[in-house]
């Protein structure tokens, strides 16, 4: 556990290097917060009570997200990226050696990573949008720990389908093309944009079950408390029954796709 401690301090280290790039990134997502919240006022003024949030709730709704943003890497910029650049320099090879675990180390590494963005990049837009806007914040105490928890099982449950896109480079030899599919389904499944409380019959009741659905709708309503006392259990279990089976997929996927490495470069 020291080796991946050590991995996820300098992967925390490594990203809080790049001062300009955070400020850069903290700044958009401020500014497409304020866009969607203005938009989302609209919306909510027109229709009251619209997917079971007030104005306040869906403000605050739209920033919590624009706060896990980067921290879940929604947009790229998590450990898949090293790994797709590994594929094509070759180094997967030199990586597939080392006397640790593939999977636990790129784990570690996100988490890392996911640390810094949530306190710099993702706390910033969140402490902007609850000073320019009506916020509902958690009445409990209690409710920040449940909420740092969802975020935690959030963030895996991102490794776990970012990684397993990586992975597809064993095969693929560039994952590109997959990941940026998959990124347009995790902005529309994961209700970054929209919650999914607003989707029509069976798509809203199937979305919501998931594995994207534990990225931002789930704990962004543990935020809001729209599940409270014994009941959070419910988004927390799903959330760390989908961690579980991604983590297992991946690794079955892994052990698969290392019986035969094809090297370009290096």
């Amino acid at each position: 556990m020291g080796l991946y401690a050590a991995v996820a301090r300098g992967a925390f280290h490594r990203h809080a290097t790049y001062r300009a790039a955070t400020l850069a990134g903290a700044f958009t997502n401020t500014v497409f917060g304020c866009i969607l919240a203005y938009t989302f006022i609209a919306l909510w003024q027109a229709r009251p009570g619209l997917g079971g949030y007030d104005v306040s709730q869906a403000v605050t709704y739209i920033w919590v997200c624009q706060g896990l943003m980067p921290t879940i890497a929604i947009f790229g910029g998590g450990v898949e990226d090293d790994v797709r650049a590994r594929f094509r320099s070759g180094d997967i090879a030199v990586d597939l050696y080392r006397p640790v675990d593939f999977l636990g180390w790129w784990l570690a590494s996100d988490l890392g990573r996911a640390g810094y963005h949530l306190l710099v990049r993702g706390g910033a837009p969140l402490l902007i949008g609850a000073l320019l806007f009506h916020f509902r914040l958690p009445e409990r105490p209690v409710t920040w720990l449940v909420f740092l928890l969802s975020v935690l099982l959030a963030e895996v449950v991102s490794f776990g389908l970012r990684f397993l896109v990586a992975l597809t480079g064993f095969w693929l030899h560039d994952s590109e093309g997959v990941n940026s599919v998959t990124m347009v389904v995790t902005m529309f499944l994961s209700g970054m944009l929209l919650p999914l409380t607003l989707f029509p019959g069976w798509l809203g009741d199937l979305a919501q079950v998931l594995p994207w659905a534990a990225l931002a709708q789930l704990p962004a309503d543990l935020f809001l408390e729209h599940t409270t006392g014994a009941a959070v259990l419910g988004p927390l279990g799903l959330q760390l029954a989908w961690a579980a089976v991604l983590l297992a997929t991946a690794r079955g996927v892994q052990v698969l796709a290392t019986r035969k490495v094809v090297v370009q470069g290096g």
